[in-house]
């Protein structure tokens, strides 16, 4: 490989890393970020993507990045389960655009996804609060969905219908909302949650389900 090849690839890299600063330095709310790749190995970088070759990134603690599920996937069965989740909300009176966030962080609209602390399912339901719900099959996707609505249903009104109280209870357990003085729990995971929820909560109500999923 000679010099030229490596000064190509330094200014490949300078420029990408020039216009992620670029984008980077808009507030959040303005945009989502977007990549696309040509088949030269061209690297792009917009908030306003021209086709649907651009792939969304999303913000991690190492920084923007392709999501790790499967996007085909992820918008096929959100589409799938869209009518269920509408019914269950409709069923408990909450905004749909709410208990979709809730899946979307949760499981992905994986019905098997499991994590590693044995919740399971759209809405990953421990085992006590399936048994709480009467559902004995969690991997049901009627009876996971309308399980986790009704419970969400129960924390809003256990905290008034604070959304923030009411998330972090359906992540940490609506005691360790109570023990902190009805606050959001220290915990680094559920004050992450409660960030990635409300985000995709907010992004359902403005743009439509499919928004996460781009």
């Amino acid at each position: 490989m000679n010099a030229y090849f490596f000064r190509g690839l330094w200014f490949k890299s300078m420029l990408v890393g020039g216009l992620l600063a670029v984008l980077l330095a808009v507030p959040a709310a303005q945009a989502d970020i977007y990549k696309y790749v040509d088949k030269h190995g061209r690297v792009y970088l917009t908030d306003k993507p021209k086709h649907s070759g651009y792939k969304r990134l999303v913000k991690t603690w190492k920084g923007w990045q392709e999501p790790s599920y499967d996007t085909s996937r992820f918008k096929q069965n959100q589409r799938r389960f869209a009518d269920l989740i509408t019914e269950a909300a409709e069923q408990y009176v909450l905004p749909d655009s709410l208990v979709h966030a809730v899946v979307t962080a949760e499981s992905a609209y994986d019905p098997n996804a499991l994590s590693s602390a044995g919740a399971l399912g759209l809405m990953q339901l421990m085992p006590a609060t399936a048994k709480r719900f009467g559902v004995s099959d969690r991997k049901n996707p009627r009876a996971n969905v309308y399980a986790g609505t009704r419970y969400l249903k129960q924390l809003l009104g256990m905290f008034d219908n604070d959304v923030r109280l009411a998330l972090a209870a359906y992540n940490a357990g609506e005691n360790a909302v109570i023990k902190y003085d009805n606050q959001i729990p220290p915990y680094p995971e559920t004050q992450n949650y409660v960030r990635k929820v409300l985000k995709y909560y907010r992004q359902y109500r403005e743009q439509g389900i499919q928004v996460a999923g781009n």
